[in-house]
């Protein structure tokens, strides 16, 4: 582990990197930013966002909590959201999480965590809901792993639900949501190939915030 000191020491050796590979690259990098995605990922250290997806600084916009939650209440998120939507106009929203995702563990186990509770019931309430999938399964670990995918998926419903993502999409076809999920013992990226289309057409009868009845 890297003291602190030498944070400071690699932040120079990172610059003479660049601009070695790219006279310019800081000149560019201040320039406003115009990326296509934005990624909502896990705070977990072991996932480094755009370093996954290989994209270099300015390319993806990113919010990062405990186990990549879209809640409506948490006003950080939701002006992440509003502003890479409206402002940035990102044509992609991933929301990403992890196999092996201690959030989502804690919320399997019935125990009071503190002031985490109230965040951890965002995933219970996901459990909730596919219980009967969750509980067939049989293998713990693979419960496991269903949940963070199946937390994905309504994270994902989430970001559908609001008005700023509903809007733009009737009127300029982005941005799309996609569902990702992070192996971090291969470490790839497993596209969970969630049909967008098909959920915004299914929330909107309860959810439809575009102005139109389509």
């Amino acid at each position: 582990m890297a003291t602190y000191e030498q944070l400071f020491e690699n932040n120079r050796k990172w610059v003479e990197e660049k601009k070695a590979g790219d006279a310019s690259f800081f000149d560019k990098l201040a320039r406003d930013q115009q990326p296509d995605y934005l990624y909502i990922g896990c705070s977990d250290s072991r996932v480094p966002a755009n370093e996954i997806m290989g994209l270099e600084p300015g390319e993806v916009f990113v919010h990062r909590n405990v186990a990549n939650l879209v809640n409506a209440t948490d006003l950080n998120v939701m002006s992440v959201i509003n502003y890479a939507v409206v402002h940035l106009k990102v044509k992609h929203i991933i929301v990403c999480g992890h196999y092996n995702c201690g959030g989502v563990r804690a919320a399997m186990i019935p125990k009071d965590m503190g002031i985490l509770n109230p965040w951890l019931r965002n995933i219970r309430d996901v459990y909730r809901l596919h219980k009967d999938e969750l509980n067939a399964i049989t293998n713990e670990d693979k419960r496991y792993e269903r949940l963070v995918e199946l937390n994905v998926q309504e994270q994902c419903i989430n970001v559908t639900k609001l008005a700023s993502v509903q809007q733009s999409y009737v009127k300029n076809k982005f941005p799309v949501v996609h569902g990702w999920v992070f192996d971090l013992h291969t470490g790839i990226l497993k596209d969970l190939n969630l049909d967008f289309d098909e959920i915004l057409r299914g929330i909107q009868e309860i959810y439809n915030l575009t102005g139109s009845e389509e």
